[in-house]
């Protein structure tokens, strides 16, 4: 008796998530970015809402719940009724970093429904412009013959400059310092003031310093050189294979949403992204759009899940916990 039961409640669900898809959306989408407004994942957000409403005829606004690396944005996501009338739209730092760095009552992978990929950047190390090396060897020469003395400007600890610092230090056996700041803004006035030696930047971030020669670009952390700085060598290249750090985005539902209506999504995502006008938009903020095998809910899971199992070991090893 109590298996029948669980049968027919199992078809009933699917009936009833096959009805409310049918008729999806008929209201306004609520979009989700744990980030404060203006910033470069609020900006990729907007972006997609405008193009993603054209597709499913319906409005999709931004709203922005900030806070504890993008965690407490997560937690209202992971709490929303699982409908697809709020979405998340997340980062590597919300949908990595932070399940390591803060006490969550989350789970990143099963408690949301990958819903696509959506760009990505890779992050670089840029120097003071007076530096004394020029491109990685150099760089590889100088820290080792100066242990500990170099200076490497964060955006705070367990950001994505601090862990992708620790990785780098791993990787090349050398050291030096971390100096915290408290956002991207004023790490990168010291960088250009020469008040720090180094900063693991989120590429597009910090291209605009380097064309304007206020710092330099030593190495990019990309299986290939950057389109918007072609002139910037990758580890690879270097000599020092397997280094790719990269900062993407992803979409994102309550765990429990309906597969029709996660399928309905994936679709209007898919859609936004082959527009060129999107797609120009996007590269004027030195993203790259993923390809299309790669905009999938099952290729996200996958990149996400190898991304956990890649910086949580180190995050944890490190001791990195929020402060």
């Amino acid at each position: 008796m109590g298996k029948l039961c669980a049968i027919v409640c199992a078809v009933v669900l699917a009936c009833l998530g096959h009805a409310l898809a049918a008729g999806y959306p008929s209201r306004t989408i609520s979009m989700v970015v744990p980030f404060p407004a203006g910033g470069g994942t609020s900006v990729l957000a907007r972006i997609l809402a405008e193009q993603m409403k054209r597709e499913l005829d319906q409005t999709v606004i931004i709203e922005n719940v900030s806070g504890a690396g993008g965690s407490i944005g997560v937690a209202r996501v992971a709490r929303a009724t699982p409908d697809g009338y709020t979405l998340l739209f997340g980062n590597w730092a919300s949908n990595v970093g932070s399940g390591a760095v803060y006490p969550v009552d989350y789970d990143l992978l099963k408690d949301f429904e990958p819903i696509a990929r959506i760009a990505d950047a890779p992050l670089w190390l840029v120097a003071r412009k007076n530096f004394p090396a020029n491109n990685l060897k150099e760089l590889i020469a100088w820290l080792k013959a100066n242990p500990g003395k170099a200076t490497v400007a964060t955006v705070g600890v367990g950001s994505g400059s601090h862990l992708c610092g620790i990785y780098l230090q791993n990787s090349l056996g050398v050291r030096f310092q971390f100096i915290p700041y408290h956002g991207g803004a004023p790490a990168s006035q010291d960088l250009i003031a020469g008040n720090v030696d180094m900063m693991c930047d989120f590429s597009s971030n910090s291209l605009p310093f380097v064309r304007a020669g206020q710092i330099k670009a030593l190495v990019v952390m990309a299986r290939k050189r950057w389109f918007a700085a072609p002139d910037v060598p990758t580890f690879d290249e270097m000599g020092v294979p397997g280094i790719y750090v990269s900062f993407w985005h992803g979409l994102w539902a309550p765990k429990g949403t309906a597969k029709d209506i996660i399928a309905k999504l994936n679709s209007a995502v898919v859609q936004a992204l082959a527009d060129p006008t999107l797609q120009k938009r996007f590269a004027d903020q030195g993203q790259v759009i993923p390809p299309r095998d790669q905009q999938t809910p099952e290729a996200l899971y996958a990149y996400q899940k190898a991304d956990i199992e890649k910086w949580w070991p180190l995050i944890k090893s490190a001791g990195i916990k929020a402060q």
